[in-house]
């Protein structure tokens, strides 16, 4: 996606970096002061935290504000196209390659590039976008000749990229010149604060009939739930809330639904909430072995097969909502090989979704 930014004023920063705990302030601050300047920064912090509008508001906020912003999802772009996404490529360059189409750093030129999920990145792709940064010029696919560009590179992951390069699956030298500034982004459990101020910001656009309120006793629930989803989760839960209790007041038990959609969906306590916990095996054993809404008797017996594949499914679509369509992310909540995760996906007929 490209768009064309609005430089902010202070009040305008606030009212996109929601918040007032130490965490927000500390990066509002960091926001404005990486801003001044055109140096690759680097975003760390977990899937959900808001990387991609922590990027947006530094770019807002620099002299590049007039220019566009594109942003691009490193983990949900197939690796064979990758390249042409970000350098573009000429007619006929490969199969499907009907017309001349720019790249992502052509289309950004004068402005901001966004790369999210920069962990996920082919390794022999690394070596290519280093040489971009460094020599400011691209090649599009199935060309040979040099382009300059001009666009400032804010990256994210919420990789451990030390580990990564440990593993040789990152190199050292693009960290480098990628993370000149390193920002982390806090996890909303390290900003439980900002939950009251975030709920209405969701709410803002909603009609007063689809606005929930929250008693006391919700609202420390609330303030005391992990998160793991983090903001984005948070998100889901208060649009899940005004559609099933739109213009209620909500109490704990409410919350303890809403926040577990899953086991409200039917009666099977003993089903794990946890994606995890679900597909922690492929064997059948170990799927045969749960327990399920239904009970065999009989002349009344039951599907396990589907049962199963129904159980797997929802988790495979929680998971990568959760992980914001990022495979990778959700493999991992699902304890699984990004291949198997793959592999299921098309065998449930699951769409690769973008972040």
């Amino acid at each position: 996606m490209t768009e064309v930014g609005n430089r902010t004023d202070p009040s305008a920063l606030e009212a996109l970096i929601i918040g007032h705990s130490p965490a927000v302030v500390r990066l509002r601050d960091m926001i404005r002061r990486v801003a001044r300047s055109n140096a690759s920064v680097m975003l760390c912090g977990p899937s959900g935290s808001g990387k991609e509008l922590v990027a947006r508001a530094i770019h807002d906020e620099g002299a590049r504000s007039g220019k566009a912003f594109s942003a691009i999802n490193c983990g949900a772009i197939p690796g064979e196209l990758i390249e042409s996404e970000l350098f573009g490529h000429e007619k006929g360059s490969f199969t499907g390659a009907h017309a001349r189409r720019i790249g992502h750093f052509e289309a950004s030129e004068g402005g901001t590039l966004f790369l999210d999920e920069i962990g996920d990145m082919r390794f022999d792709m690394q070596v290519k976008l280093l040489r971009v940064l460094e020599d400011r010029t691209i090649v599009r696919v199935g060309s040979s000749d040099l382009k300059s560009v001009d666009v400032r590179v804010i990256s994210a992951t919420h990789q451990d990229l030390g580990a990564a390069i440990a593993e040789g699956r990152f190199r050292e030298d693009l960290f480098f010149r990628l993370g000149v500034v390193v920002v982390q982004v806090p996890s909303l459990s390290d900003r439980v604060e900002d939950i009251p101020a975030l709920i209405r910001h969701f709410q803002r656009r909603m009609p007063t009939e689809a606005k929930c309120r929250y008693d006391d006793a919700a609202m420390a629930l609330l303030m005391q739930h992990g998160w793991p989803g983090n903001v984005r989760e948070l998100r889901n839960f208060v649009e899940r809330a005004s559609v099933l209790h739109g213009g209620e007041t909500l109490g704990a038990e409410d919350v303890l639904i809403l926040l577990n959609p899953t086991a409200a969906l039917a009666p099977r306590p003993a089903v794990p909430s946890s994606p995890a916990a679900v597909l922690a095996s492929d064997d059948d054993d170990h799927h045969a072995a749960m327990p399920f809404a239904k009970t065999p008797a009989p002349g009344r017996p039951i599907d396990l097969k589907r049962e199963i594949e129904t159980i797997e499914l929802e988790q495979i679509h929680n998971a990568l909502d959760l992980a914001d369509g990022i495979i990778s992310e959700a493999a991992r909540l699902l304890t699984l090989k990004r291949t198997t995760l793959i592999e299921k996906m098309r065998k449930y007929g699951v769409q690769q979704q973008a972040a």
